[in-house]
């Protein structure tokens, strides 16, 4: 049985028709996942959900409305950068309707259950593409992300969910819910497909791209912010929390608290206040518009929600976004060092039946840790912590979400990938194009004395090098002592070091700094399993230092 085969058996064995609005025809599938795995890629034989507010062409976009249905031409730019890189598309998932929701019942569809327990909700908006990954249906999805709909379901479903920083990908070919703050997301099944995933989906620009000064990577010892109170979790679900806190603090990451308070205060705003006003921009003349709301699918919670954010005045828009604007301020106050912020990613597992007896109040709880998020210009991700048993005795997923300020991406996967324990993920995605290598050697390597001035400017650890059998290191005279590196091709040998990654702008930070004799130059780097020899930018030091410094038999300092 092929590899569609069997996601075909397992999709018709689930019987989960809420999943998928409009699913392909399987023969077109194979086909496409057939070329996909003999032309290869990045993403070659990965199989693609897309959220049904994200355009693939020739399949209806809804956004969860049967009566606001077209059919685009053309992919989303984001939906082609992967298609381009080998993802092969399955269909299209259903969505809390024009993406207004962290439940996944607010669908004409059907409501999104759960991938372990049918009697709870998957959460929303991006339900159904959460799900398809949970399922196995697909390997990754496409969601959104504007109160939490690329993060609480990845929590719910025990899945990763990356939010990006607000505009590096194109939100070009997606339905809007709240232009100022929408963000695509990814959901995969682990942080490393995941990553490799966004950094694809990035290739779609959108109109804020990362600065030349990006950090690459978080600290050798990141400073984890974490709530000093947790509302809305109930005891089980606080324990669990406070597991995941002993968790971070075994991997290495030291923590702090912080009050939650200014955070909490602006995500009320985002439902509450002036600011839902964008949602009503977005598609409140097609509400407006339609006749009869019941043929048109309508969803009546959604419908109240955004019907009644015309009732704000321009005057009240300006003074939520000034009362935001303070909030941010008090935030990031207390925000003070941290690396990165760690929230449990929603605060319980509520049943169909709890939403359907109060549809916002439930809503309203499951973005506490979320809303604040695109509000404040934050990065997010959010990563599987353990599960809970709850009253009943089944088990739900618990999830963290790492926030970061804007444009730290690649620092919240290096936490994260130290949080779950996988030393195999190094992000990229968010390197620019002109990021340097820099060869290190001594005291500078990981678990060194002078890591931290790697580190600490956003450097990101490459993997391990050796040089040609041309050099030998002698310990300085300097403060604190070091080694130097130094080419002698008749008397040197082959010396270990590491590769780091970093911006132009560190590296020339590194050059002021050099102390006597030390000095930037190129060091080369014999053939190993990454490709063959080559010229690096690596730390050495003047020839003359090999006369007074005393020659080291070893690598490590």
């Amino acid at each position: 049985m092929s590899r569609i085969d069997e996601v075909y058996a397992r999709i018709a064995e689930a019987d989960r028709p809420e999943v998928f609005i409009t699913l392909r025809p399987e023969a077109e599938v194979r086909a496409e996942y057939e070329r996909s795995v003999a032309t290869g890629g990045p993403l070659a034989g990965i199989l693609l959900a897309v959220k049904d507010n994200v355009d693939v062409g020739g399949l209806p976009t809804t956004a969860g409305c049967p009566g606001f249905a077209f059919t685009p031409e053309a992919d989303a730019p984001a939906v082609a950068a992967l298609r381009a890189a080998g993802a092969v598309v399955l269909g299209k998932t259903n969505l809390d309707q024009f993406a207004t929701g962290l439940v996944g019942t607010r669908s004409p569809y059907g409501a999104v259950r759960d991938s372990r327990r049918p009697d709870r909700i998957s959460g929303g908006s991006s339900s159904g593409s959460a799900v398809a990954v949970a399922l196995g249906f697909a390997d990754i999805a496409i969601g959104t992300d504007t109160a939490g709909s690329g993060r609480v379901p990845a929590g719910l479903q025990g899945i990763v969910g990356v939010k990006p920083t607000l505009g590096v990908v194109s939100t070009d070919g997606v339905v809007p819910a709240c232009r100022s703050y929408d963000v695509l997301t990814i959901f995969a099944a682990d942080l490393a497909l995941a990553d490799r995933s966004v950094a694809v989906m990035a290739k779609a620009a959108g109109t804020r791209p990362f600065p030349k000064s990006v950090p690459y990577a978080a600290p050798e010892r990141p400073v984890v912010a974490v709530p000093t109170e947790l509302p809305g979790l109930d005891d089980r679900w606080r324990a669990a929390f406070d597991d995941a806190v002993h968790r971070a603090e075994a991997a290495g990451l030291m923590i702090k608290t912080v009050d939650l308070s200014p955070f909490l205060e602006a995500a009320r705003l985002l439902y509450d206040d002036a600011l839902v006003a964008e949602r009503y921009e977005a598609v409140g003349e097609y509400l407006d518009s339609v006749a009869d709301p019941g043929a048109a699918g309508l969803d009546p919670t959604v419908s109240a929600i955004i019907g009644a954010a015309d009732r704000f005045s321009a005057v009240d828009l300006l003074r939520a976004r000034r009362r935001l604007a303070d909030l941010r301020a008090a935030a990031m106050d207390q925000w003070g060092d941290a690396t990165v912020l760690m929230v449990p990613t929603a605060p319980a597992h509520p049943t169909l039946a709890e939403v359907a007896a109060d549809p916002v109040g439930v809503n309203s709880r499951m973005g506490t840790y979320t809303n604040f998020c695109n509000l404040f210009d934050l990065c997010g991700l959010a990563v599987p912590a353990g599960t809970v048993v709850e009253d009943d005795g089944s088990t739900a997923q618990f999830g963290v979400t790492f926030l970061g300020v804007a444009h730290a991406d690649a620092v919240l996967v290096d936490v994260a990938r130290r949080f779950v324990g996988d030393d195999s993920v190094a992000s990229s995605w968010a390197e620019p194009d002109d990021a340097i290598e820099l060869a290190v050697f001594g005291a500078h390597m990981r678990g060194g004395p002078l890591t931290h001035e790697l580190s600490e400017r956003g450097a990101r650890w490459a993997g391990e090098v050796t040089t040609t059998p041309s050099y030998r290191l002698v310990a300085l005279d300097t403060t604190p002592p070091k080694p130097g590196l130094i080419r002698d091709p008749e008397a040197g040998r082959a010396i270990r070091g590491e590769v780091w990654t970093l911006a132009p702008s560190a590296l020339g930070e590194f050059l002021a700094a050099l102390p006597e004799p030390m000095m930037l130059g190129k060091v080369e780097i014999a053939a190993g399993e990454s490709g063959p020899a080559r010229w690096v930018v690596g730390f050495g030091c003047a020839a003359d230092a090999g006369a007074t410094g005393q020659g080291l038999d070893r690598d490590r300092w």
